[in-house]
């Protein structure tokens, strides 16, 4: 007889929805559109050891050692963005070659394309439970890794029930991979410190949560 998994609790929901809301803005919106001016001067503001201890899922020193990267780069950049702006640009948007692209598919379709299997596994998976897009842009495929941090978060606190099958299914299948490609490509220090803080604490809480997830075939 199968073991029934462990209920979410309150508590850590919330702290999934901190996660999805606090870094999912800082995958998806560029640094030159001010956007997330609020959420930098937060950052750049925080005492990183004392964060560092309360941050959920992660362990403490990993989280140290990537919200150091974090504030420190924001607190030198505070008032010009365009190395930020820059970087960003050349691991998500391109024109070249995107170092990271930010999109499930193009990690596990055959032919590393968007708008692949896992964006249309993950849409239709949110049109079975009813469930809209977080942002207005219709064009953008659903599987952007910031789009779907913000989505977990969306979904810990409207749709608790799912928040398991979501991150079992969609984001933990891929996200971890992504996040240690894009660790590795990154040349500026704010976004190695978020690639590493957001795949540290998405492992941590696949573990902390006991979260079954299946690895698909990675062909980038």
């Amino acid at each position: 007889m199968a073991q029934s998994q462990p209920e979410i609790t309150q508590e850590q929901l919330e702290a999934i929805a901190f996660v999805g809301n606090t870094l999912g803005p800082l995958f998806y919106h560029d640094p030159a559109s001010g956007t997330t001016n609020a959420l930098f001067e937060a950052l750049g503001g925080i005492n990183v050891t004392e964060t560092a201890a309360a941050w959920p899922f992660a362990k403490e020193a990993e989280n140290a050692e990537a919200l150091g990267l974090i504030v420190s780069a924001l607190r030198e950049t505070k008032n010009d963005k365009t190395t930020l702006a820059e970087e960003f640009r050349r691991l998500f948007v391109g024109p070249a070659r995107k170092a990271a692209a930010p999109w499930g598919s193009v990690y596990t379709d055959r032919e590393s394309v968007i708008f692949g299997k896992t964006c249309l596994d993950l849409r239709d998976w949110m049109g079975e439970h009813g469930i809209e897009s977080v942002v207005k842009e219709k064009h953008e495929p659903e599987d952007h890794i910031g789009l779907m941090l913000m989505l977990a978060a969306w979904i810990a606190t409207n749709r608790p029930e799912l928040t398991r099958e979501y991150l079992e299914l969609h984001l933990l299948t891929w996200a971890p991979h992504f996040l240690e490609i894009m660790q590795q490509e990154a040349k500026h220090p704010f976004y190695q410190g978020l690639a590493q803080l957001t795949r540290t604490t998405l492992v941590g809480a696949q573990e902390e949560l006991a979260l079954d997830v299946t690895i698909p075939r990675f062909f980038r």
